[in-house]
């Protein structure tokens, strides 16, 4: 058997490649739009993928399906109660799917349907033999995390509240998964930093036993307490987890690699103001904040750009790229990992163009822990904004602090004060910058964030800030 896992750090995704050595038949899961490694992999251990399965409607990144068929003529497949709009194969529950000579012998996949992140996931059992006693794996999707399951995703399960939604994820967790063997391995869709849960270890892999004895949605309770704890304080989505959604079911433009085109200052304004788009300085937090385009935006490819990008600006919103020399196709290929295709062109080494511009260039206004200010009138001059998200917030936050997580501030910026100074903060100072840039973008005029976050004011003692 071949078995590989793609792990994408930036959007902490993971996609599988499982095939069988003798046949030279495969299947791929939950691919990226990017695909030239599964591809080159698979030809280099001379494999062919006869079938691309999505363990369901992905929200949070845009799936390369339609991507994989066009390049390989493989058949797409689906849980049974997916409604997509392009042709697929459906999965029914205790489908096997054989990719040996017959379906007595070689690698089998075993179809559970699970629905509770979405109507239509799946997960699937991997045998290397089919007679095993003990499967080599099962991948659980957005079903089960390692440390963490999935949250109800109302946005492929319409009609049905977040409640109903978790009832049904208690109902597959407990009759389909934890009813494999404990040496079972578990290979999920996801891992820490998705904001597709709460709790996701940085492992990338674990065994159902591990998960039995040490995740906590998974310890013994009334059915009715996991529906509590799993539907409470998860995280904002970003704005643009409804838009690869309806791609992602309705299909989607294939990916294109056309060179970008170099912009200058000046034509990177005149988009802004003639076309909206929306100015992103992708470089890092410290470049940015010394120096940066009036009235951009940002979000560092040293984080997690792409869904920061995601969170500060709208889906189909035309995009100008500020990024370091040699850094703009990263930067372009990780947007369209999020289904973000309208990127115009670059501005090249924007450090050096603004150094000749300083009229046009802005200096971010950050404050230290100790210059935040303090005493019973503080709330009456200033918007404390905690950028973090509902989890983070509750497990500790600064006095007269408003949360509003970033994926969220998008539509809460009208009903904040213009004419009161405003100051953010995060965890660690990246968020907060992140969320001043949209606010001076937005037309606030007195902005400023705490650098170092609630991490270094916490360290001076933030039950003493006011």
């Amino acid at each position: 058997m071949h078995f590989a896992q793609y792990y994408l750090d930036c959007l902490s995704q993971a996609s599988y490649l499982i095939g069988d050595r003798t046949t030279g038949r495969a299947v791929l899961v939950d691919p990226r739009r990017d695909i030239d490694d599964y591809l080159r992999d698979a030809d280099e251990v001379g494999l062919r993928i006869e079938l691309v399965i999505e363990t369901h409607i992905h929200a949070d990144f845009l799936s390369g399906h339609l991507e994989l068929a066009r390049a390989t003529g493989a058949t797409i497949a689906f849980g049974e109660a997916a409604a997509t709009g392009f042709p697929i194969r459906r999965l029914r529950d205790g489908e096997r799917i054989s990719l040996g000579a017959s379906d007595d012998e070689g690698v089998t996949l075993t179809v559970l349907a699970t629905p509770g992140h979405t109507l239509e996931s799946l997960c699937l059992v991997i045998h290397e033999h089919p007679d095993d006693a003990v499967p080599f794996g099962v991948l659980t999707g957005d079903t089960l995390f390692v440390g963490d399951v999935g949250r109800p995703d109302l946005l492929s399960a319409a009609g049905h509240s977040p409640e109903e939604m978790a009832v049904r994820l208690h109902h597959s967790l407990h009759t389909k998964l934890m009813v494999l063997p404990d040496a079972t391995r578990v290979f999920p869709a996801h891992g820490a930093g998705s904001a597709c849960g709460r709790n996701l270890s940085t492992e990338t892999s674990s065994t159902i036993g591990d998960q039995r004895r040490l995740n906590y949605a998974l310890q013994s309770m009334p059915a009715s307490e996991f529906v509590r704890l799993i539907t409470a304080s998860q995280p904002a989505t970003p704005g643009y987890f409804a838009h690869d959604a309806a791609l992602n079911r309705d299909g989607h433009p294939l990916l294109d690699a056309a060179p970008l085109a170099a912009l200058t200052l000046e034509e990177a304004r005149t988009a802004r103001d003639e076309h909206g788009a929306a100015l992103l300085d992708c470089r890092p937090l410290a470049a940015y904040t010394h120096a940066h385009l009036t009235g951009s935006l940002h979000a560092g490819l040293d984080t997690r750009f792409a869904e920061y990008a995601g969170s500060v600006v709208a889906p189909g919103t035309p995009i100008v790229l500020l990024a370091d020399p040699g850094t703009e196709a990263e930067a372009r290929l990780r947007l369209a990992r999020i289904g973000y295709d309208r990127v115009l062109g670059y501005v090249p080494d924007p450090a050096a163009a603004l150094a000749l511009r300083p009229a046009l260039t802005t200096r971010s206004r950050r404050i230290g822990a100790d210059q935040l200010p303090t005493g019973r009138s503080a709330a009456d001059r200033h918007q404390l904004i905690d950028v973090r998200n509902a989890a983070e917030f509750e497990a500790g936050a600064l006095p007269g602090a408003r949360n509003i997580p970033l994926a969220s501030l998008p539509d809460q910026t009208a009903h904040l004060d213009r004419d009161r100074p405003v100051v953010v903060y995060c965890r660690s100072g990246n968020r907060s910058v992140i969320a001043a840039a949209l606010l001076e973008a937005r037309g606030f005029g007195d902005v400023r964030d705490v650098v170092g976050g609630y991490q270094a004011v916490a360290g001076e003692g933030a039950a003493q800030v006011g």
